[in-house]
């Protein structure tokens, strides 16, 4: 099994793991132990693990890390004097939230991207937490329907029969098919909604009276995610929640990735969007910002440069900052493996916010 992390030289994100000189036993190119004679039992998921890094070569992954990187020798994939010393995963165990949307969502193939990355980092030991939306399959059944979609500043503006068809898009299809592909490509996943253990409750929008069943978040709830996450599984959460009635809401994904990386103390936030990041000339795609602390953002928005529907990506970001996690990442989903790209490397995949 080849298994060489690597990242590369480019300077600007901190990258998630540090060099060690020494192989560990947390490093699974290091020599297997000579075997017990009383063996402990069987963990399911731990095996489940072990097998799933049998699946995912490092071959498929290198290339996208680091394209000039020397490959291993045949005689043993774990060692390659021309290369630098293993890297041990600096930030194993920790909380990544990760909102799921935009063109990410459309393309067949960056949808396979983005999961084979998810699995992978759940593989290597982040403990990932997945947030999605799923407007363009909303639109594809109201249509179907004869109903016309309808928006107020960016927001869906949501009857008793759209609220009806959003949570069955959300929870009942789009849910699901994100858990059976995340179980295909060798993870384990769970579909929830903010309804499940009431990870969310919902209190309707200021605006409840134009906006319909579009709701906003009182609390959060994460015991049944701590659960999950701590027996290695991944989290496929809907933006649908209800209130102490049990009414249900629309909930802005953004919004809801927001706060769950908040309550859970998570390490990092990445916003999946549809552009490359924030631009320091909105015209000029070679002006992507790749970190911005949240002054430097703040002015930005003072000077007309963020704008329009980054504006909520951003106040979801600096939020999230504000209430404890540590860098949030508005990174571009058109970009293939932009989830390793941004985790894995330095050079990242978008834009990170820091506090």
């Amino acid at each position: 099994m080849k298994c060489n992390f690597t990242t590369s030289s480019t300077t600007h994100h901190t990258s998630f793991f540090k060099k060690h000189k020494n192989v560990n036993s947390q490093n699974p190119c290091s020599p297997s132990p000579p075997p017990s004679p009383h063996p402990p039992p069987k963990n399911p998921n731990k095996t489940h693990k072990t097998h799933l890094l049998q699946t995912i070569t490092m071959s498929q992954i290198i290339p996208i890390l680091n394209p000039n990187r020397i490959p291993s020798t045949p005689q043993n994939p774990c060692q390659n004097p021309l290369r630098s010393p293993p890297f041990h995963p600096k930030f194993r165990g920790k909380t990544v939230v990760v909102k799921y949307g935009g063109a990410a969502m459309k393309s067949e193939s960056l949808q396979a991207s983005v999961i084979a990355d998810l699995v992978l980092l759940s593989c290597i030991g982040l403990r990932i937490v997945f947030v999605h939306g799923g407007g363009p399959e909303i639109n594809s059944w109201l249509n179907r329907l004869n109903i016309e979609p309808n928006f107020l500043n960016g927001l869906r503006v949501t009857d008793a029969l759209t609220m009806e068809i959003v949570s069955m898009v959300l929870v009942g299809k789009v849910n699901k098919h994100l858990v059976g592909l995340i179980n295909k490509a060798g993870g384990t996943a769970v579909g929830l909604c903010g309804t499940d253990g009431r990870i969310f409750t919902a209190i309707p929008s200021p605006n409840a009276d134009k906006l319909g069943f579009v709701g906003e978040i009182s609390s959060v709830d994460t015991s049944v995610l701590r659960t999950l996450v701590s027996d290695n599984l991944i989290p496929v959460i809907a933006s649908v929640a209800a209130d102490g009635t049990g009414q249900s809401y629309n909930i802005n994904a953004d919004t809801a990735a927001g706060e769950l990386a908040a309550a859970l103390g998570a390490e990092k936030l990445l916003l999946l969007t549809d552009v490359a990041g924030i631009l320091e000339d909105k015209e000029d795609v070679g002006s992507l910002v790749k970190e911005i602390d949240v002054k430097g953002v703040r002015k930005m928005m003072d000077d007309g440069k963020i704008a329009g529907g980054m504006i909520p990506k951003v106040n979801c970001c600096v939020k999230a900052l504000a209430n404890g996690v540590k860098t949030a990442s508005i990174i571009d989903g058109r970009l293939e493996h932009s989830l390793l790209l941004e985790v894995l490397t330095d050079g990242g995949a978008g834009t990170m916010i820091t506090g």
